[in-house]
């Protein structure tokens, strides 16, 4: 289908965003997540279909799975969204000059923005609800997996918006089909920026087709280091909650660095990933350390494709280092450049770390679950940028921005 008509209508409503007062957007946001919630039942009916056509096993389940607990947490991240100062209008720099003339930096919404994702129904209110907040408009590209799921949250939305008398196609939701991503990574003048959502393959794809300004988000290849001081309690719950919260997540750790100093306690910093059935692939030292003392058919030893791996999934890799040197080598090596920690009792060894790492996000003596927008205290987040321009780490209102330069004068000519 062609979808030109679909972007005349998404950005004649981005324009009539600018009218919209923050009052009307907070309210819409609040009755949105009134609205999630009424409409639970039918929400996870729909998920339902999703969640069938899904093999369990496969790691995109979790993502995919809806329930009333997630449902809640969901609207209540609206509300904070709702809660928050408005990104837009922000005044970032004021200057006078010699002639009279008043220059101004003030804060401005992109306008249109796309944005391609997974199996992930949550994206669909997280979007819906910054984009909003941020004057934004946006179009939405989600897979065939979550169809009924993103269908029905949109119609949700949309009936909120209509209430309002705001032009429903601020949030408009693309077919399935390959064609219309396509379509959506090309539409020169009518869409600003995109964004997608997902896995490594799904980032990469986006950024060599589109031909629209992308924003790469989400692929996390997370680390944690145990260094030659680090306490074991410590590490041992660190690395059991950064690996084992959600498997499914961008910012679950997929690799263990380990002092060989400290291999001893290998077995206890892993203890408690037994309760989980973690795999681990370890190298050769940390699988001599681990041998008959981790469950036979939880080891296996790792390859080369055991490191630089996200594995979305109950599995991780243990890699042995000389130093602290190696760790960084190994980490600059591998890194995604989303989410690394350090385990240290070290002072140098924590200023060193965050110093030197390349990441969105930098952990000193905690775990890497904690990338993420709400947890920052942003309200809710569109993805987490590993990239350096514009944006980087959890993207929320402030991110949903640009700015444009406003020059006020009373007859100022420039010279010849």
């Amino acid at each position: 289908m062609d979808c030109t008509p679909i972007f005349k209508k998404v950005l004649k409503a981005s324009r009539s965003l600018n009218l919209v007062s923050v009052e009307t957007i907070n309210s819409v946001l609040n009755q949105v997540a009134d609205a999630a919630i009424a409409n639970s039942e039918a929400i996870l009916v729909e998920n339902a279909k999703d969640l069938a056509r899904m093999d369990k096993s496969d790691p995109k389940y979790d993502r995919l799975k809806l329930t009333a607990d997630r449902i809640a947490g969901i609207a209540s991240d609206m509300r904070n969204v709702a809660s928050l100062p408005s990104p837009v209008g922000r005044e970032l720099m004021q200057t006078t000059r010699p002639n009279g003339l008043k220059i101004s930096k003030v804060s401005v919404p992109f306008g249109v923005i796309g944005i391609i994702y997974e199996a992930r129904p949550n994206v669909t209110f997280d979007v819906f609800s910054l984009c909003l907040k941020s004057g934004n408009a946006c179009i939405l590209k989600g897979g065939s997996d979550a169809i009924d799921s993103n269908t029905v949250i949109v119609e949700i939305i949309r009936s909120v918006l209509r209430n309002h008398n705001i032009d429903e196609h601020v949030l408009t939701l693309l077919p399935a089909g390959r064609e219309e991503a396509a379509q959506l990574m090309n539409a020169h003048g009518y869409v600003d920026l995109i964004i997608p959502r997902g896995s490594q393959g799904l980032i990469d794809f986006v950024r060599k087709n589109s031909t629209i300004p992308v924003i790469e988000t989400g692929a996390g290849i997370c680390h944690t280091y145990f260094d030659e001081s680090g306490d074991k309690e410590k590490g041992r719950e660190i690395i059991y909650n950064a690996k084992t919260r959600r498997v499914s997540v961008c910012n679950a750790l997929d690799c263990l660095i380990i002092h060989e100093n400290r291999l001893n306690d290998l077995p206890y910093l892993l203890g408690r990933m037994t309760e989980a059935n973690v795999v681990v692939f370890a190298d050769e030292k940390a699988y001599k350390t681990l041998g008959g003392k981790y469950p036979d058919h939880l080891l296996q030893h790792a390859t080369d494709e055991s490191f630089g791996t996200e594995f979305l999934d109950y599995k991780m890799s243990v890699k042995t280092v000389a130093g602290f040197e190696e760790a960084l080598e190994h980490i600059a090596t591998y890194s995604s450049k989303h989410s690394e920690a350090i385990i240290s009792e070290d002072q140098n060894s924590l200023a060193m770390f965050r110093k030197m790492v390349d990441a969105a996000a930098v952990y000193t003596n905690t775990s890497t679950a904690y990338t993420d927008g709400a947890q920052f205290g942003l309200g809710a987040e569109i993805g987490i940028s590993t990239q350096k321009l514009h944006a980087r780490g959890p993207m929320a209102l402030e991110e949903l921005t640009s700015y444009k330069w406003i020059i006020e004068g009373e007859g100022q000519v420039r010279p010849t």
